[in-house]
């Protein structure tokens, strides 16, 4: 592990006398792809619930039906934000659920072992760790290679269907690098095949266009708290006239795809996040993020790299590698700035992110990444600062 040298004292316009343990320095949120702050106007939705919404919203009586409308417009609003129709849309606890529900749930209508589904070897743990399960009770799994912008290639997927493939499961944004994978052409060459097509798109929704229509998704899962809902409440979008067994048995909530009380509170921020996320909000944290780009590669040369598509990309990410540095050593000199790595730390060893190994990277790229993802509170001032930080610890 190396060693680096001391902070130099923030900028005065950075310093926070009440910041407490990071010697006054302001806190910098950069994490917005591990999740987002709730704004005031999904808080103040969700206040209500707190103080009234205790009926259970399947009771059919007087106090459950502020919580059953409230549910009603979670999923419209959340249809209406990805282009499909509120009774296509089923509340989950978030985007591990959907994931979990889309792909055993189509396991589980198969009802073979030798049923075959394919993904990426770039997919989230919540997706590759399903997958890995299915495969331990009999399933057939094909991981599918990229390439070294972390880009699946659609016939690499038509190379691969067989008779028994049930399921094609292919993330649309990375949540390490953002870098965008063609589901529309994916969805167009399985056309003539009975395979599904599902997308764990918890990295996209809320930060560019995304319409299921024009994705060709049969089925699609989001996380709420990546784009400004609290934890705990996601969807999953199944097509009309797609099957798929239930992840949970119980009471028959969600139409019977989903049992279990909901929770109206959390649907509430979700409806109020939906209904905020919009392209211009992504528009100015591109320009955020293509200046944060530019600074870096201003004051590092070649010092410093980019991972991921340098375009096909969602427009908050940026994520980059300082060769021969260690970036868990770099953020651990700058505490009050919330950004990831592309490696695990686990009892003094470095492990490279599988997403970096399946890009090609070397260790000396993947231990040296750092991943920045900007959301609309962020502020050029934020930026400077921290490229002031990374020169001071690098140089």
């Amino acid at each position: 592990m190396k060693h680096f040298t001391q902070i130099k004292s923030a900028p005065q316009d950075l310093q926070d006398p009440q910041a407490g343990p990071f010697n006054g320095h302001k806190q910098i949120y950069f994490d917005h792809n591990g999740s987002t702050p709730c704004s005031p106007a999904v808080i103040t939705a969700m206040q209500q619930y707190l103080d009234h919404g205790f009926g259970n919203p399947s009771s059919g009586h007087w106090a459950s039906q502020p919580a059953s409308e409230q549910l009603a417009m979670a999923r419209s609003r959340v249809a209406n934000l990805i282009g499909a129709d509120a009774s296509e849309i089923v509340l989950t606890s978030g985007g591990t659920e959907a994931n979990n529900m889309a792909i055993k749930g189509v396991w589980v209508m198969a009802a073979r072992k030798g049923a075959h589904f394919i993904t990426s070897a770039v997919e989230h743990d919540a997706v590759l760790r399903v997958h890995r399960f299915l495969r331990s009770l009999g399933a057939q799994v094909t991981v599918l290679p990229v390439d070294r912008f972390g880009v699946l290639d659609p016939e690499d997927v038509v190379r691969a269907v067989r008779p028994e493939t049930v399921l094609v499961s292919i993330m649309h944004a990375n949540n390490e690098t953002g870098t965008l994978q063609p589901i529309a052409q994916i969805s167009d060459v399985l056309q003539d095949t009975d395979v599904l097509l599902h997308s764990d798109c918890a990295q996209s929704v809320g930060k560019i266009l995304v319409d299921v229509r024009q994705l060709g998704v049969d089925m699609l899962s989001l996380a709420g708290h990546k784009f400004g809902a609290p934890n705990g409440i996601g969807a999953l979008f199944i097509r009309r006239n797609v099957q798929i067994a239930p992840l949970l048995h119980g009471g028959g909530q969600e139409g019977g795809r989903r049992a279990g009380t909901e929770s109206a509170l959390l649907a509430a921020g979700l409806a109020e996040a939906a209904k905020q996320a919009t392209l211009e909000i992504s528009y100015n944290v591109r320009v955020l993020r293509d200046y944060f780009w530019q600074e870096l590669a201003t004051t590092f040369g070649t010092r410093v790299s980019l991972n991921g598509h340098p375009i096909n990309r969602v427009p908050n990410t940026l994520s980059v590698c300082f060769p021969g540095q260690v970036g868990a050593s770099i953020l651990g000199q700058m505490p009050h700035v919330a950004a990831t790595t592309g490696s695990a730390c686990h009892a003094g060893c470095i492990d490279m992110s599988h997403v970096m190994l399946a890009m090609g990277a070397s260790t000396e790229q993947g231990i040296g990444t750092i991943r920045f993802s900007l959301g609309k509170t962020n502020t050029m001032q934020e930026v400077d600062h921290v490229v002031g930080l990374l020169k001071v610890i690098i140089d």
